[in-house]
């Protein structure tokens, strides 16, 4: 994970892209299972986590009405 991806996940922002995102929730789960957060650190990225679930659902959902569109012919 690079700098930038940690200052995001620390800010609340929503990252640019799908991955990066994914890559933040898979660092977070990494550090949830090695007990590396206190529990105010756990609170705070328990509602980065879900922030970034949701943000993830929205891209997909997103891309799959994008993916309908093109094959019904629509633009």
């Amino acid at each position: 994970m690079n700098d930038n991806t940690i200052h995001t996940a620390h800010t609340g922002q929503n990252p640019e892209k799908y991955e990066e995102a994914l890559a933040q929730l898979e660092t977070i789960v990494r550090n949830m299972e090695a007990n590396k957060y206190d529990i105010d650190e756990l609170a705070m990225q328990l509602k980065n986590a879900k922030r970034l679930i949701r943000f993830c659902k929205d891209k997909l959902t997103k891309t799959e009405e994008e993916l309908q569109k093109i094959q019904t012919g629509e633009d």
